[in-house]
Parts: C-alpha cells; structure tokens; sequence
C-alpha cells in the first residue's frame, strides 16, 4: 500500500481525491490545510486523516514518503522547501514557484537532499497526449513542421463564477486565478505535453498584457493574455496561446508533410486524436474532413468523469512518482523537466510589450513514453 499526504484541500484537491479513488492501492496518509474549517469539511466529505499543523503533517508522513503541495501559489516555495527539508518527495501543484530564483533553489535542494521533486500538471502522462506522442514518433503526419497550441477559456470575468464549487463545496480560487494569471495557470497543459515530445525548448518570443484590468480588485496588473513563439533544440515551431479573453479553444495541431494531427479538448484525457491527411483535388488543397481516429489499442490508465470543465485523472503524475520511489528509479515528471516548464511559462507570463526573444538557461531530456503507448 502506498500513501500520500496533501498540504492544502481547497478547489482542486477534491479533484485529486476522486482521481485517487480510481488507485485503491493509493492511501491518503494525512491532510493539512490552515484553515480549520475547510480541512474539517474536506477530511469528513473524503473520510481522510487530518493533521492539526503542518509540522504534524510532516512528522506524521512516513520519511521518504510523497507529499502533495496544493496550497495557492505564492505558498508554493515555503511549502515545498518545508517538505524537502524534512525529508520527503514533493509533487507541487504549478507553478513550482513564482520566480525561478526560487524554482532552482527547490531544484538544487531536492537534489542535495537525493529527493524527487515535480510539478503538475501531469496530463502529459495522459492518454491524449500519449497517443498524440506515439503518432508523432510514427510521422503518421510525416515530418511535423509548425505546432498551433490554444488554450483560451472564454470571457472569464463575466462567467458566473461566483457559483463555482468544488466536489466538498471549496469555492473557485477566482482571487488567486486572476492574479496568478492564467499563462501560469494553464500554459503547462500544452507546454508539458510538446516538452515531453521534444526536450528543451531553446528560445522563446513572448508577448503579455493585461487587457481586463477590472476583472482583479487587487489591481496587480497580471496579464491575461499572451502568445508564445517557441523554438524546441530538437522540434517545430510552436505557437503557444493563453487567454482568459478570447472563445473558449483548447485544440492543438500538428502540421506535418502529409497533414494535420488534431486534439481539440486538452482537459480531457480521452479526448480523440485524429488525423486529417492532406489532399490535392483539382488545383485545390486542401486538409480531408473525415480524420482518422488514432488508437493506441492497449489498456491505459483508469479515466475519470468529467467535473466542471476537466476530465483528467489528477492522480497520474503522484502514482507514477510512487512507483519510481518503490523502484529508485527516476520520474517522468523529473526536477529538471519541473525547472524547464517552470522558467518557459516564467519567460511568457513576464514577456510584456517588449516582444522580445528570451534564450532558456535550463534542460531536460524528452519523456519516455507510458508502457502502453510504446
């Protein structure tokens, strides 16, 4: 039986629990969060242990053991320096920290220290992005040459999200959401996925801004748009959008030589990969549009039922770092593939109106693939 203790039970650790329920051989060792009531409500709707502080929680966890760090994200780096230093693995909810003088400080520590440390999101372990992977290494599109990656979410700030509740009844972070922004936020869902296709992106052309500067109180100026030119060490060009402001498009596509690979739901784990080859009729050409749905045709890993807007088992990225804790091997979701995403979205999120080109100081190696999508 292996465990896992959670720092923070606001929004999103409810969807972390009910992706645990689909890994019964996964128990929650202990829970903390600073506010008493919210952790009471949580322990009781999850029936879970909850620890009375933070050093409990820590004392309490088997040494060596996996701690989740769902707190907000300006606690990310106190939180996680706290697990490293007592002893523990560290899976972070994202950003790994807000500034990367930060993030490479956590790195450097978990490396002294001989721990493990990732940062979500981990839906590049996910069967959608595990097909897309596999189709890529086969060139079902032939060579891919440019890669257009959306993550817009509607108008947000006229989204009712006021009503927005949580499985146990924890309200939408809209505070931290609006003044994290939601580069920081979201970009990981694509960057995580074209990292692991591709290593280490080598430069990026950014630019931010904020265009909703009433959407916050807080009046912090956060940009809630920005578009990204990536330029991989070993890959395409890519296009990288986010957005809090244009209609809702979650699709990524891969241009190749012989057409186009489509994923048009990155929420969604089971979201269909298709392909739609590139056809000359007459003097015209043009992409088919019946696409052919690429299959893996193994077993994958247990889905989890859409809640809200995802349907992703947040449970993939911990499990996969407890079964390389079990074997001492390393995690896909390694510190280093952690410090890249972190100082790529970090290069986006700060690009501004400068429009300039920022040369990437860190590495990583591409993901090895999920046994199943071999």
């Amino acid at each position: 039986m292996s465990s896992v203790s959670i720092i923070g039970c606001g929004f999103v650790a409810d969807l972390y629990l009910r992706s645990f329920a689909t890994f019964p051989h996964v128990q929650i060792a202990g829970v903390y969060d600073q506010d008493k009531t919210r952790l009471q409500t949580f322990c009781d709707y999850w029936d879970v242990p909850q620890c009375g502080t933070l050093q409990e929680l820590l004392d309490n966890a088997p040494k060596g053991s996996l701690i989740l760090n769902l707190t907000n994200p300006s606690s990310h780096y106190e939180i996680n320096a706290a697990c490293l230093n007592a002893g523990h693995h560290v899976y972070s909810e994202k950003p790994l920290a807000v500034s990367m003088d930060h993030a490479k400080a956590l790195h450097d520590l978990a490396g002294d220290k001989g721990l493990m440390m990732a940062s979500a999101p981990c839906s590049a372990l996910g069967e959608a992005a595990q097909t897309l992977g596999k189709a890529l290494r086969d060139q079902v599109a032939g060579t891919p040459r440019l890669i257009y990656a959306e993550l817009d979410d509607g108008f947000i700030p006229q989204a009712p999200f006021q009503d927005w509740r949580s499985e146990s009844g924890a309200p939408w972070p809209a505070e931290d959401e609006f003044q994290v922004g939601c580069t920081l936020e979201h970009a990981g869902y694509y960057l995580s996925w074209l990292i692991a296709w591709f290593g280490s992106v080598r430069r990026v052309v950014a630019a931010s801004a904020e265009v909703l500067p009433d959407k916050d109180p807080s009046g912090q100026g956060t940009p809630d748009v920005s578009i990204a030119t990536l330029f991989f060490e070993n890959g395409p060009v890519v296009r990288l959008t986010c957005s809090i402001v244009a209609p809702h498009d979650h699709q990524i596509r891969i241009i190749g030589d012989e057409g186009v690979l489509t994923v048009k739901k990155a929420w969604d784990n089971s979201a269909p990969v298709k392909f739609y080859r590139r056809l000359r009729i007459r003097r015209r050409l043009l992409e088919s549009p019946l696409g052919r749905k690429i299959k893996l045709g193994k077993q994958t890993h247990p889905k989890v039922g859409r809640w809200g807007a995802a349907s992703m088992n947040f449970a993939l990225g911990p499990v996969e770092m407890l079964q390389a804790i079990e074997k001492n091997t390393q995690s896909r979701l390694s510190g280093d593939f952690a410090l890249h995403l972190n100082e790529v979205t970090l290069a986006i999120q700060n690009a501004g109106d400068n429009t300039g080109a920022q040369d990437m100081t860190t590495r990583c190696d591409p993901m090895e693939p999920m046994p199943w999508a071999r």
